[in-house]
């Protein structure tokens, strides 16, 4: 790979200082090699590549204020009395963990700054990964060298959801403890092994006395130690393997272009900290966020109402609301679909395709090549559309997952609403992405008319004939390198004679992804200069 530095003219004086403080740390450590060439890593430039940094900083302040809160919250589920100074409480029984919530949120100075700030940044690092990944899987910056980044990447999104609902579990008031409930159900739900595997969790019949103390050590032990590792070897990765970047002038599949890390990257991304960080002070000073104290301590005899989990699960809850009553009682066993599908067969069948997606394109595409060109969403119609149509899809699911709630609002019938997000759930994601297809097809034909006649000058010219038409410019060398440098696969050819049905299907789904596409006007001097662009890197030896 080779690499390009830019913005050189900066702060001389500072890698001056940074080179000497290397070299007088390589006396005592051999630190300096390695030190200069972090310093002179390239980092892209580019406002979406700082998605991932988003989730990092998040992640970040999540540690911080977690700390702070392990100190005084109790997990217990020993019995007591409240009397404490939230009035409307006083006099009621209650866990030790939802009782030391309340002294989190009432007694010690800067709890409850401290709880929102933390659920706050919890909703922000969720949603900064889920952004994260979408960016990566929109791009194709999922493919060789990076197939095994994207492992890493889909199971810190899971852990993130995972460690989501362990936090949202613990204060164990009427909202939490009803969410707890229907974890319960789900487990049970599971064929042959799901009763033993709820005793275990549960330790005898739900709710159990030992549930929340286990689910705080998976949540400020396990859970983070796992997280941090992730991170690590994420970011290690990162770094070996280069970054992606847009095709521009300069930028090839055979180079890493962008800023150096120390001055001008270091300074970005502090700045970016520090205003994360401000806005989720200033979300958990203004916005509330999670008021346990509204909804009680939990029993078991008692439902809250208008309760939906955090967004990163409510899908969840949407897709148990939708499916249908099914159940079915065979040799004294009662196996209850209603929850077995939408809860864990569904969940499990979506991250297992998304696990294998890079996998599963690259065998259809038959592309062993290294890519480190980032793809314009509208060159790959069908991957883009895949993607929308899943946003479509849980996107219906979280809506449904507050079904009462749009009823009460709308005074319409909850059941003529559960049969429309039953349709849209069916239907929403064929449409969006038949649309999103044809959309993508539409925006690579506005490409090729651009090309061929240039941007729009916003003039009105009138002919010798006295014919009007728009007015056109000569495109920018910057822009036209842009349209034209890109990469999209040829479907594989049809073999000829008896060929066997897996390459059948391989066909098929080949022609499938990329049998739809606007071919550009470039000469053939042009397409040779492209297919150099796009070129795999070339291996030491070959």
């Amino acid at each position: 790979m080779l690499f390009r530095r830019r913005g050189e003219t900066g702060a001389p004086r500072a890698r001056a200082a940074a080179a000497g403080g290397f070299v007088a740390m390589d006396r005592r450590l051999p630190l300096a090699e390695a030190g200069r060439a972090l310093l002179r890593k390239a980092f892209p430039d580019h406002w979406s590549y700082l998605l991932g940094e988003l989730a990092l900083y998040s992640f970040v302040v999540l540690v911080l204020t977690g700390s702070y809160l392990a100190l005084f919250f109790d997990p217990g589920m020993t019995r007591s009395v409240y009397h404490g100074p939230y009035a409307p409480l006083r006099g009621l029984p209650m866990s030790q963990a939802y009782l030391s919530t309340l002294d989190l949120s009432f007694q010690v100075r800067g709890g409850l700054l401290i709880r929102q700030i933390h659920h706050w940044a919890a909703l922000v690092f969720v949603a900064a990964a889920a952004v994260h990944m979408l960016r990566v899987f929109l791009t194709g910056a999922f493919r060789r060298p990076r197939e095994a980044n994207w492992l890493v990447g889909m199971t810190l999104f899971v852990l993130a959801m995972l460690e989501g609902f362990c936090g949202y579990s613990l204060p164990d008031d009427l909202l939490s403890g009803t969410g707890m409930r229907t974890a319960n159900t789900i487990v049970l739900s599971i064929p042959v092994v799901g009763t033993y595997l709820s005793s275990f969790l549960w330790r005898g019949p739900f709710p159990g006395h030992v549930i929340l103390p286990r689910l705080y050590i998976v949540h400020v032990l396990f859970v983070p130690g796992v997280l941090i590792a992730l991170l690590t070897a994420h970011l290690l990765l990162v770094v070996y393997l280069k970054h992606t970047h847009w095709a521009e002038r300069g930028r090839t599949n055979r180079n890493a272009v962008g800023q150096p890390m120390f001055p001008q990257f270091l300074t970005k991304s502090t700045g970016l900290f520090l205003m994360l960080f401000g806005l989720l002070a200033a979300l958990g000073a203004l916005a509330q966020v999670n008021p346990v104290w509204n909804y009680g301590p939990y029993r078991p005899d008692q439902v809250a109402t208008d309760a939906q989990p955090d967004w990163y699960v409510g899908f969840l809850e949407g897709a148990l609301r939708v499916m249908p009553p099914w159940e079915t009682v065979l040799w004294g066993h009662t196996w209850m679909w209603n929850v077995l599908i939408p809860a864990v067969v569904l969940p499990g069948v979506l991250f297992t395709a998304l696990y294998l997606y890079p996998f599963l394109e690259k065998w259809v595409t038959a592309d062993g090549a290294e890519h480190h060109l980032s793809d314009r969403p509208r060159n790959r119609p069908t991957r883009t559309a895949l993607g929308v149509a899943g946003i479509v899809f849980y996107a219906v699911l979280l809506a449904a997952g507050g079904n009462d709630v749009v009823a009460y609002s709308f005074r319409v019938s909850i059941d003529t609403l559960t049969w429309i997000f039953r349709a849209g759930v069916v239907l929403g994601p064929v449409v969006a992405f038949l649309v999103t297809k044809r959309m993508c097809l539409a925006l690579q034909d506005h490409d090729r008319l651009t090309l061929a006649e240039g941007e729009e000058s916003g003039e009105v010219e009138q002919s010798v004939h006295g014919g009007l038409a728009e007015g056109h410019r000569p495109l920018s060398a910057r822009r036209g390198y842009r349209l034209m440098v890109r990469e999209i696969p040829l479907p594989l050819p049809a073999g000829e004679g008896p060929v066997p049905r897996r390459q059948r299907l391989r066909t098929a789904l080949s022609s499938w992804y990329y049998r739809d596409r606007v071919e550009l006007p470039v000469t053939p001097e042009q397409r040779r200069e492209i297919e150099e662009r796009t070129a795999a890197p070339v291996e030491p030896g070959e």
